[in-house]
């Protein structure tokens, strides 16, 4: 095959298959390349099978990139089962298929945040309380827990603080009840794998005579059991590939391990490493920075990033009065580059630690007229009628399902009262059934009033109906059904401020509709139901950050969300102690991390980069002055220009294109007065 295209260490990284190989891949060094060229190899040269080759990364936009670069590399008769997913994907397909050894019933429930937060609400709130915050945490050390393997028993047996001894016992009755709902949450698509794996061998050798070579991506973002799956499915073949970075671990608040890059030595002494060095997005100065900067971290595996794409202009380090002063000098600089060079709004990026940070810019990019973009927006699927609707949706395929259950009970409002519910929930406790189905149970007439019961009895009775209809015709038609006969455009129209946004909810839930019925087309009926809510359900937890832009504007996001994007002109406000690094990672002595941070927003540009800083900045309501980051100091003095800090000035020739930027923009915004 012709590898032409590759320069020589990403050729050799494609080619080598006699052990495990890491290639350390630096920012914009090609590795997407390198995987989906080594897939290629691997089916046209090695000779293995499409279905024997699984790549696995962490979303799904990743997924959908490496499946199209892919597709333009191997023959689409050769390429048929290639399994190329996220983690968690992978696992809900060995769900799926192992459902019934995984303790699981057919058409099971994935439960997103909000759901698991309403289990635990009805699990604690007579153990120990309903406050808010307090279930969060909960939530967070359940799914730390279930992240390291940790089992409810195990947790019991470890816990020696009383706290640890009653969140262990909680994390006990959450399964307990997850499991009665037929439900798995987020954290138990990679957990009970796992846990699947340790304890059936026959079905772990299933899955590894399934899978002849693993491809992992982003493998520094790896957590304990991801880690442990990888090897599961592995077993003792040396079929492995996995390309990562240390420098740009910065996930580690959520799990992630950038040491398993280290163990991989540990575990697999015959490990192959290629560094991939030759950058293909910076220019030179800003690459020369990104070395000095990371050179202060520790590292397992040296490297440094080089580009052939010349040195490029120094690096503005813009000292700012205030944050106010700051929006306007960036969209000061913003305006006048896009004066001299002609380029659009979406060739500029503004990077910034906290989302808090983006308010004033937005503020006085809206009173500029400057078009900008804010990624992590308000999801699709976190719109109360999309998640109402999803919700009828998901009962219908699993009658045991609580958290859905509990939000379309009231929705519209049926005088079903809270007092009702919670007769309703303690009588199915006590009968270990779900909420849906003690409804109809003969018992319930003891513990309630005849109208309560016959409000719930005349929902259950409606509900198996709408459910029988689906035997007799098309999904989308039963859907459809469904919504009209529970009123819901009338009820939002009754409920919603105006006539506008209630149009607005109601054109929300026929995108979910048109959405669905694409989705649909391409299921068996059979299985139509469940394989729309899962993935549904996956879409909406994988891909609540991932909302295209298509307009010319301004990129506004944070550091994390940059991550893997790369812009010609990058902006990084904000470069002050206590914000970037972080006054928490100070005083947890987690400098590294917030190194790694400033790292990926460095390398997150391809010909400019801009950093600034305020004198002054308002925390908490309060004015405080601040200083500049430890990590300005960290890089070459000689490649930086400071613009109203230390001893720089203003080139008078630049001040003049500034002045003419203003007045060319002040122009358009009387052209469009006038228009």
């Amino acid at each position: 095959m012709n590898l032409s295209a590759l320069n020589d260490r990403q050729q050799a990284a494609v080619k080598y298959i006699d052990t495990p190989l890491l290639v350390l891949a630096g920012a914009g060094s090609g590795k997407t390349s390198v995987i989906t060229h080594k897939i290629a190899y691997l089916i046209d040269v090695c000779g293995i099978k499409a279905t024997n080759i699984a790549a696995i990364t962490f979303t799904n936009k990743a997924a959908r990139e490496m499946k199209k670069r892919t597709a333009s590399l191997v023959d689409k008769s050769k390429s048929r089962g290639l399994k190329i997913s996220t983690f968690h994907t992978l696992g809900l397909n060995i769900l799926k298929a192992e459902h019934s050894a995984a303790g699981l019933r057919p058409g099971f429930s994935i439960y997103d945040s909000h759901d698991v937060g309403s289990v635990l609400k009805e699990i604690i709130v007579n153990d120990v309380t309903s406050d808010s915050e307090q279930v969060q945490q909960l939530q967070w050390k359940i799914s730390n827990w279930k992240n390291a393997l940790i089992s409810p028993q195990q947790a019991k047996s470890i816990a020696e603080e009383r706290l640890d001894v009653v969140c262990a016992s909680l994390y006990e009755k959450y399964q307990a009840s997850m499991r009665a709902y037929n439900a798995i949450d987020f954290d138990d698509l990679i957990y009970l794998p796992v846990e699947l794996f340790t304890t059936r061998a026959d079905i772990l050798e299933k899955w590894q005579h399934k899978i002849h070579y693993l491809l992992i991506d982003e493998y520094q973002d790896t957590n304990g059991s991801q880690y442990t799956l990888i090897k599961q499915l592995l077993g003792k073949r040396n079929s492995l590939t996995v390309v990562g970075d240390d420098d740009q671990s910065i996930y580690a608040w959520r799990g992630a391990q950038p040491e398993n890059l280290a163990l991989l030595q540990s575990d697999y002494p015959q490990l192959h490493v290629i560094k991939l060095e030759q950058n293909y997005r910076s220019m030179g100065r800003i690459l020369k920075a990104a070395n000095s900067l990371i050179e202060n971290n520790q590292h397992v595996f040296e490297k440094k990033l080089w580009s052939n794409k010349g040195y490029g202009d120094p690096i503005k380090v813009m000292k700012c009065r205030n944050d106010q002063h700051e929006a306007q000098q960036l969209i000061s600089e913003i305006m006048s580059h896009r004066f001299k060079t002609g380029s659009s709004y979406s060739d500029y990026a503004v990077l910034f630690r906290g989302n808090h940070q983006s308010r004033i810019i937005e503020k006085t990019m809206r009173e500029q007229r400057v078009p900008y973009y804010l990624s992590g927006g308000t999801s699709f699927f976190e719109k109360a009628e999309v998640k109402d609707i999803l919700a009828y949706i998901r009962l219908l395929a699993n009658e045991d399902d609580d958290a859905a259950f509990l939000r379309i009970i009231n929705t519209p409002r049926r005088e079903i009262g809270a007092a009702t519910l919670g007769k309703l929930g303690e009588y199915a406790q006590n009968r270990g059934c779900s909420l849906f189905r003690a409804c109809n149970e003969m018992g319930l007439q003891q513990v309630l009033p005849t109208r309560a019961l016959e409000s719930l009895q005349k929902f259950h009775s409606w509900y198996c109906g709408i459910h029988e209809r689906l035997d007799q015709q098309s999904l989308m038609i039963t859907i459809r059904d469904l919504i009209h006969e529970i009123r819901y455009e009338t009820w939002l129209i009754d409920t919603c401020k105006d006539q506008n946004t209630a149009e607005k909810r109601m054109e929300s839930v026929n995108e979910l509709l048109s959405w669905i019925e694409k989705i649909s087309a391409d299921i068996d009926k059979e299985s139509q139901l469940n394989e729309v809510v899962n993935y549904m359900t996956l879409m909406n937890i994988l891909e609540r950050q991932e909302q295209e832009n298509e307009m010319d504007s301004v990129n506004l996001l944070t550091l994390h969300a940059a991550k893997g994007l790369e812009f010609p002109n990058v902006f990084i406000i904000g470069m002050e102690e206590e914000i970037l690094p972080h006054k928490t990672s100070v005083d947890e002595g987690n400098i590294e991390e917030e190194r790694r941070l400033a790292y990926v927003g460095i390398t997150r540009a391809q010909e400019n980069l801009t950093m600034s800083y305020s004198r002054i900045r308002k925390r908490y309501g309060e004015k405080v002055e601040c200083e500049y980051s430890r990590f300005i100091d960290e890089l070459p003095g000689d490649d930086l220009l400071w613009i109203g800090g230390k001893d720089a000035a203003i080139d008078p020739e630049e001040q003049k294109q500034r002045g003419n930027a203003h007045l060319a923009n002040l122009k358009e915004l009387l052209a469009d007065e006038a228009s």
